[in-house]
């Protein structure tokens, strides 16, 4: 049997990381939960600011655009002031974009509120993930600590819904804004006095420019196209010609930063095929997981006839699934198999889950079907993403730990985007096609309306067996293009990184 010589994690460790950790932690929540806590708010909020039909979508777009176009430079400027300042400064900020959304009197008070939240969140959502990273460079302790974040990024959609339903329906739709100064606060200033960032892993080289523009257009016009397809239609010639634009654009990007001399994202972070998979596959997988909170929530509120409350309650199960998949399979298993054996059963169990949902009907049973199905898609996700965050700045240069944790983030907003508008547009397509076959039959005004609601399972139903085969392409990525060893079986692919990476690496394993 093989001596374990590995220092203690104490011995080298930041001794406040546990505490900096509850900090990071309630700062992630509050930066997803803001995806989707305005969604439940939205028809009140349109109502009292006077929002049109057609601009209300702008509420969501403006912090998704503004959030998914500027993370690469939230990332790289975290590498460059420090991820500490970076993470401060954007908790500030994002607390007073919160206040004036909070107080907004019209709607371009609002959607200029929305923008800023959208911008302050890319400055501290990868400062954030960047600072585990560096903090937690023992193999064990660095399972149990992404395993909290990795529960928070993949449930915090569904806590939002559920805190939304609350506020919207028993204080007021601004609160849904106001909720979020608490905790700003909170985590500023216990970030502020307890995290201390490990010296020597700032990147002073000059920013990139050239990249930042092309990078910033680029990524808003893809985000923008997909969001514009889901109400204008994918003909439509500003989908087309955003779409285009953005190719363009991340094309010219790809090819400025392989000749620039201090690129904005070295190429070495996304060329690494275990980082490239993790970015691959978690993106498709945010594409299924987004349109599905979006057709559970119609279903269950429309068809159901469940109140805002009810329906945030309905999604715990997942909530539950992901929590133990994340801090108790996950954490258990991640220092112990390879990544690519947690990621792609994880994302299998999720489509399984998923599955489940393609058998549903307007008088399905919460307990005998969405139950079930939710908690495989928790356990599933849960499970998956654990490594998958982990992974994905792992091996990583300290100097760019904040553009590789940033582009974990853009491949979950622009799989978000993607997901609410390719998978809403194949459900709208199947509900008419549905409901222009079946309008004869319906004479009756109960008639047409049971019509309208078998339309809308029908197009939720189509969409629910693309996001089946999407799940099942994240997991043949993970399987295929994934392929380090267990934590602690020798150096990781790509393990380009300082000290605190390679002490993670080296651990050695008892052997028998």
């Amino acid at each position: 049997m093989s001596k374990i010589t590995a220092s203690s994690p104490s011995a080298t460790a930041d001794p406040s990381r546990w505490k900096a950790l509850g900090f990071i932690a309630l700062a992630q929540l509050m930066v997803v939960l803001d995806a989707t806590i305005v969604n439940i708010a939205l028809p009140t909020a349109q109502q009292d600011l006077g929002i049109s039909d057609g601009n209300r979508q702008w509420v969501i777009t403006a912090y998704a655009l503004a959030f998914g176009g500027l993370l690469l430079f939230g990332g790289r400027i975290a590498d460059l002031w420090g991820r500490k300042r970076a993470f401060v400064v954007g908790l500030i900020g994002f607390a007073a974009a919160s206040a004036l959304g909070g107080a907004a009197t019209g709607e371009a008070m609002m959607l200029g509120a929305r923008a800023l939240q959208g911008a302050f969140g890319a400055l501290l959502a990868p400062a954030a993930l960047s600072l585990l990273a560096v903090m937690f460079t023992d193999a064990k302790e660095r399972a149990k600590a992404f395993g909290i974040y990795g529960a928070i990024a993949g449930g915090g959609g569904a806590v939002g819904l559920i805190l939304g339903g609350f506020l919207t329906e028993y204080l007021n739709w601004r609160w849904t804004f106001f909720v979020n100064i608490p905790f700003a606060i909170v985590a500023a200033a216990g970030a502020y006095f307890v995290i201390r960032e490990p010296s020597g892993g700032r990147n002073r080289s000059p920013l990139d420019i050239p990249g930042v523009v092309l990078s910033t257009l680029g990524l808003v016009a893809l985000v923008y196209g997909f969001t514009r397809a889901e109400s204008q239609g994918w003909s439509d010639p500003v989908t087309i010609g955003m779409f285009i634009g953005s190719v363009v654009l991340l094309g010219a990007f790809v090819l400025t930063e392989a000749r620039v001399k201090s690129p904005l994202l070295p190429l070495r972070v996304l060329t690494d095929r275990n980082r490239g998979g993790v970015y691959l596959s978690l993106g498709l997988a945010i594409i299924a997981m987004f349109g599905l909170f979006l057709f559970l929530t119609y279903y269950l509120q429309i068809v159901k006839g469940y109140s805002p409350v009810k329906t945030g309650f309905a999604f715990l199960p997942m909530i539950t699934g992901m929590i133990v998949g994340s801090t108790q399979i996950g954490t258990r298993l991640m220092t112990r198999v390879a990544p690519r054996l947690l990621m792609g059963p994880g994302f299998l169990t999720a489509g399984v889950g998923m599955l489940l949902l393609t058998q549903l009907e307007i008088g399905s049973s919460y307990a005998g079907l969405i139950l079930p199905a939710q908690l495989l898609l928790g356990l599933g996700m849960g499970t998956a993403f654990m490594p998958a965050m982990s992974l994905a700045t792992h091996g990583v240069d300290p100097r760019d730990s904040g553009v590789a944790s940033a582009m974990v983030n853009t491949s979950q907003q622009v799989g978000g985007a993607i997901g609410t508008a390719l998978l809403n547009t194949i459900a709208a397509s199947a509900t008419t096609a549905y409901l222009t076959g079946h309008a004869a039959g319906a004479t009756t005004p109960a008639a047409q309306k049971l019509l309208q609601l078998q339309g809308m399972v029908e197009g939720y139903t189509a969409a629910i067996w693309w996001a089946v085969g999407i799940l099942v392409a994240s997991a043949a990525i993970a399987f295929a293009l994934i392929n380090t060893g267990k934590p602690g079986a020798g150096p990781v692919a790509g393990s380009d990184a300082g000290a605190g990476v390679e002490d993670e690496v080296r651990i050695p394993v008892v052997a028998h």
